[in-house]
């Protein structure tokens, strides 16, 4: 599923986009910002695949903000909305997809949705095979107190997302690594499930899923007290893999 960010300084124009991708059945929207910076700081936490971006927007504009998301580790794709078209050249040389007009029609916004999600999927292919050359992870590391801390994998129950970090739980206790979820998901895909937008578990170690007394769902992880939400978007999916 494409993760989108919606960048647009008016509320109207951001309701606009919602409405469309609902309409199309599009993608998870997974943040919005009203301005560059705002959308710098949610890409970096977020990590969409996609960004629909304004370019007219107070402070640092749309042009700027596809510039610094280009030099991101995991770029996402830039698609620009706006109501002017005399930015198109300078779009493109931001390394923008595509360049959508005000008042956007559903067609062009599902041709630009299309592009990205190939352009996702050839990351993938390209991720997994550089994965696929390397000597797979069987730590988790961070230095500690001036000391370099190991957990392996085995014992690792789930991770979960913080501000500008990812907690991960084992036997042991907690450690802090500054990888970005998303990447994680990606890297550990065979090993690990994502139960919720800030969560992973170690599928190995699912003991249930179950629901709670006001019919939520949960997951069960052994060695770990309490249990972890499982959001109903993702609930489906959830269900499938477990019983794989």
């Amino acid at each position: 599923m494409t993760r989108i960010l919606l960048v647009d300084d008016e509320p109207l124009a951001r309701e606009r986009l919602r409405a469309l991708l609902a309409e199309l059945d599009a993608g998870e929207i997974v943040g919005e910002a009203a301005s560059g910076l705002e959308a710098l700081a949610l890409a970096a936490r977020e990590q969409p695949d996609l960004v629909l971006l304004d370019i007219r927007m107070p402070g640092m504009d749309g042009l700027e903000a596809a510039q610094h998301l280009a030099r991101m580790a995991r770029a996402p794709a830039v698609v620009f909305t706006t109501a002017y078209d005399e930015h198109a050249l300078a779009a493109f040389e931001a390394q923008a997809i595509d360049y959508l007009l005000k008042p956007i029609r559903p067609e062009r916004l599902r041709g630009a949705l299309a592009k990205a999600e190939a352009l996702t999927a050839a990351r993938a292919a390209a991720a997994g095979q550089a994965r696929g050359t390397a000597q797979a992870r069987t730590h988790f590391s961070a230095l500690v107190k001036g000391s370099l801390r190991l957990v392996p994998l085995a014992d690792v129950r789930y991770l979960q997302a913080g501000q500008g970090y990812v907690s991960v739980i084992h036997t042991g206790g907690e450690l802090l690594v500054e990888d970005a979820l998303r990447a994680l998901e990606d890297e550990l895909s065979d090993q690990f499930l994502r139960i919720h937008r800030n969560t992973l578990v170690a599928i190995a170690h699912v003991a249930a899923l179950e629901r709670d007394a006001l019919g939520n769902a949960n997951i069960v992880l052994r060695d770990v007290s309490g249990t972890l939400p499982v959001s109903r978007r993702l609930l489906s999916q959830v269900r499938k893999r477990l019983r794989a």
